[in-house]
């Protein structure tokens, strides 16, 4: 008889021997999100005998796993934030460093929502709308725009807005960068697509074969977003808003330059959990 524990071990040993980095994490995570359990029943509960469909629905999931499919894409959802976001093939699947980004920008939009009562966000490249749907989470007087080249991001982000009860609040707009996007923010959001182009190759197969290859390419020197969006903030920002952006491990001071160029001022940079550049902010210079 199949239990709950000696499928968690033959999952664990064989994730082990295909050299997976993490196959305990990925054993545990992947056969509670399939099955609705929590981690903790694997410690109270291992013994739990599991049904034919069970068992089949864990054996597909190995299988995939196997064959370098990210659990979380496996499981169609990630958590962010504390919210259940739903995935699709056209969509970043979000990390824990991007909740820095959402950290580092609450204050400033709960100061704009002090002064005036509401607040407005846009945020470029939306995706899942994890960062703009984070946002409005923990801010109830805030509303917010997600733009994004994808129509299935858009769709996405919109299903988890809906399921999320924030759909009131949330809007999309298919757009490259700025281009039809009208009226000003007080808040300016972006995890852009950073890694050079060169380096693409070189990611690991969980990312080359499952994230969507536009949210990863930044060109030639990683920048290509950074110049787009530092062109076109200008005209999209309110007077006293406040830019909020990720950016890769050694492009602080690349980026920071683009944004002096076309007028803003470096108010704020953070470090991710591994000590790298990760977040800065931005606002108009004087």
């Amino acid at each position: 008889m199949e239990t709950l524990a000696s499928m968690l071990r033959s999952a664990r040993a064989r994730f082990s021997e295909a050299g997976l980095d993490d196959p305990a994490g990925d054993a545990r995570v992947l056969i509670t999100g399939l099955l609705g359990l929590s981690a903790t029943t694997l410690v109270t509960d291992p013994a739990r005998p599991l049904g034919a469909a069970d068992i089949e629905r864990v054996e597909d999931a190995v299988e995939r796993r196997l064959k370098r499919e990210p659990v979380h894409r496996i499981l169609g959802h990630r958590e962010f934030y504390g919210l259940k976001l739903r995935l699709s093939p056209e969509t970043l699947e979000p990390r824990p460093d991007t909740e820095i980004l959402v950290d580092r920008v609450l204050p400033y939009l709960q100061r704009i929502v002090a002064l005036r009562g509401r607040a407005s966000i846009v945020d470029f490249g939306t995706g899942t709308g994890a960062i703009a749907l984070a946002l409005l989470s923990q801010c109830p007087e805030a509303d917010a725009l997600g733009v994004d080249i994808s129509t299935d991001a858009l769709e996405t982000a919109a299903m988890n807005a809906d399921t999320l009860g924030l759909a009131p609040r949330f809007r999309t707009l298919k757009s490259h960068w700025a281009e039809d996007v009208s009226g000003r923010f007080d808040i300016v959001v972006s995890n852009p697509p950073y890694i050079v182009h060169a380096v693409m190759k070189d990611l690991s197969p969980e990312v080359q074969l499952h994230d969507p290859e536009a949210a990863l390419d930044g060109g030639a020197d990683g920048l290509d977003a950074y110049r787009a969006l530092a062109a076109a903030i200008p005209g999209c920002l309110a007077e006293d808003g406040v830019v909020g952006l990720e950016i890769g491990h050694d492009q602080r001071e690349s980026v920071s330059q683009l944004f002096a160029q076309s007028g803003f001022a470096l108010i704020e940079a953070v470090k991710d959990y591994g000590d790298n550049d990760r977040v800065l902010l931005f606002s108009r210079a004087g």
